[in-house]
C-alpha cells in the first residue's frame, strides 16, 4: 500500500542509520530531499540510488497537493531532511497533516534527532521537558521569551553558533543568569562537546570561545 515514509538521517556520524532507514530509502519510489546535494552524499555512502526530489520550507506549500495525488495515485514517498527526524525544526508538519486528511498512512521510523542525546546529556530533570527550537529572530521573539518565564520544565532550544551568545543574553534578561543550563555542540562528530553551568558563566565561556557547528542549549526550568 502507498505511504509517506518520515526517515530520519544522521546528524554527525554516518554509522547512525539504522539498517531500517536504509532499507525504506531503497525501495521507496522516491526520496524527497531538504537538498539534495547534502542528501546525495548519504545515498551514495548506502548505495542508495532511488530518485530524489527538492522539498524544502521555500517549496513544500506549493509542492503539497500534488505529491499527495502522486502518493493517492499508487506510490510510495520518503522524506528526508539534511540532518535528523524530519518535521523536527524542519519541513514535515504540513505534509504529514495533508497525507492525513487525505486518509494515506504515514509512518515515521525511530532514529537520530540531537535535542534527545543534548537532554540526556545535559544532567538537567528530563522526566518532564518542552521543546522550544529556534526561538524566532526577530518578530515574536519578545512574545516568546516572556511565555517561558515561568515554565517550570526542562527548555530545549536549537541555535546556530554565530547566534549562540545573543540567545543566551537573551535568556538571562527573560530567566536570571543564575539558571542551570548546558550547551551541546556537534552531537554525534569527532569534536562534540557539552559544557554546563549557569547561563552566565556559559555565555562569558563562549564570548570568549565563540562555539562551532550547531547547537542545542538546555536550561532548567523555573525551581519549584
Amino acid at each position: 500500500m502507498s505511504k509517506l515514509f518520515l526517515v530520519p538521517t544522521p546528524i554527525g556520524n554516518l554509522k547512525d542509520m539504522t539498517f531500517r532507514a536504509v532499507e525504506v530509502l531503497k525501495t521507496v519510489d522516491k526520496i524527497l530531499a531538504e537538498d539534495t546535494r547534502t542528501s546525495g552524499k548519504l545515498l551514495k555512502h548506502y548505495d542508495i540510488d532511488t530518485p530524489m526530489q527538492s522539498y524544502h520550507m521555500h517549496n513544500e506549500h506549493r509542492m503539497i497537493d500534488g505529491l499527495v495525488n502522486l502518493i493517492a495515485e499508487g506510490a510510495t514517498l520518503a522524506l528526508i531532511s539534511d540532518a535528523g527526524t524530519p518535521g523536527i525544526s524542519d519541513p514535515g508538519f504540513l505534509i504529514v497533516r495533508a497525507c492525513i486528511h487525505s486518509g494515506i498512512p504515514v509512518e515515521c521510523l525511530p532514529g537520530a534527532t540531537a535535542f534527545v542525546p543534548a537532554l540526556v546529556s545535559s544532567g538537567l530533570p528530563n522526566d518532564r521537558f518542552c521543546f522550544e527550537g529556534f526561538l524566532p529572530p526577530k518578530k515574536g521573539r519578545q512574545t516568546r521569551l516572556k511565555q517561558i518565564e515561568s515554565e517550570s520544565k526542562t527548555m530545549i532550544f536549537y541555535e546556530a553558533p554565530h547566534k549562540l551568545v545573543k540567545t543566551l543574553n537573551d535568556l538571562i534578561s527573560t530567566l536570571g543568569g543564575d539558571r542551570l543550563a548546558s550547551i551541546s555542540r556537534e552531537i554525534s562528530k569527532h569534536f562534540e562537546t557539552h559544557k554546563r553551568g549557569t547561563l552566565e558563566e556559559l555565555k562569558t565561556r563562549f564570548e570568549h570561545q565563540p562555539p562551532k557547528g550547531e547547537i542545542v542549549i538546555i536550561v532548567s526550568g523555573i525551581p519549584k
